[in-house]
């Protein structure tokens, strides 16, 4: 676990600046209840059937407050969790464990509520080809927390950012005049992914032959993204997004669509129901 890490993720500024908010002049009540030298053990349990994301950034928490803290992760990163198993074991400092916990139980209750909920869309289209995007409608300071945690879901990321691609969308589409000219802009403008949102069909090949590398299909019902991916052909990957529900996926992934992304894995996931209970030494 001490190998984890992600992308553009600097972990100890996050568990700093964490703390620094939870604590700031200190814990008042486990210092003036807990002595300075008691020692705790602790299990971190899930109450539900969840995918597990988070434990080692919750182990950071802990490791910040006690370096002599033992740690001992039950669970695998992205994996199927049975309600009731033990997540995670630790002995250490009773203070610095006390102080520590809320940060860590925030932490990885919010993203295994993302990486359950991502799964469960997952298995919705399982074998229908399509493949699960995320999206930015994320909490802001979270994006790469929330992204890791539908990865760990199983899902793949949309755009990071708005630098990594451009999305022309109805308001830009607004300004341009049509969706051609903001396409030739884009292109123009040396832009090598270029994702164009169509509402309606007659959109598609304007948005082509300027040159869009990916199609964003808004709101669509799924015969007209049948007929979209149809026309289509096969030239650019195909996005279907708007709306999407659990109860809807399937039939709107079995369209032929490469993609479905879906803003509520990471703007309306619950958190999982995760405690941690303490025992003195």
């Amino acid at each position: 676990m001490d190998e984890f890490g992600i992308e553009g993720f600097d972990l100890d500024a996050f568990v700093a600046a964490t703390l620094a908010e939870d604590v700031q002049g200190g814990d008042v009540t486990s210092a003036a209840v807990i002595p300075a030298d008691a020692a705790f053990t602790g299990v971190m349990d899930s109450r539900d059937a969840i995918v597990a994301a988070g434990l080692p950034i919750a182990a950071a928490f802990f490791r910040a407050l006690d370096p002599a803290v033992e740690i001992e992760i039950l669970a695998e990163e992205g994996a199927r969790v049975a309600a009731g198993s033990d997540l995670m074991r630790l002995r250490g400092n009773a203070r610095a464990l006390l102080t520590a916990e809320r940060s860590a139980l925030n932490t990885v209750q919010h993203l295994s509520g993302i990486a359950t909920m991502t799964r469960s869309y997952v298995d919705k289209i399982a074998g229908t080809g399509a493949t699960l995007l995320d999206t930015r409608k994320t909490i802001p300071g979270l994006r790469r927390l929330e992204k890791y945690a539908t990865r760990m879901g199983g899902a793949t990321n949309h755009r990071m950012g708005l630098w990594d691609a451009a999305m022309i969308k109805d308001n830009h589409v607004a300004v341009a005049g049509s969706v051609g000219e903001a396409v030739r802009r884009a292109v123009a403008a040396g832009i090598e992914r270029i994702i164009v949102e169509v509402d309606r069909v007659h959109q598609i090949e304007p948005a082509l032959a300027a040159g869009a590398t990916h199609l964003l299909l808004d709101n669509m019902d799924p015969p007209t993204l049948r007929g979209a991916v149809t026309l289509i052909g096969g030239r650019v990957p195909s996005e279907a997004s708007g709306g999407v529900r659990l109860d809807t996926i399937r039939a709107i992934a079995e369209t032929g669509v490469t993609y479905v992304s879906v803003g509520r894995l990471t703007q309306s996931a619950p958190a999982a129901d995760i405690g941690l209970d303490f025992a003195p030494v």
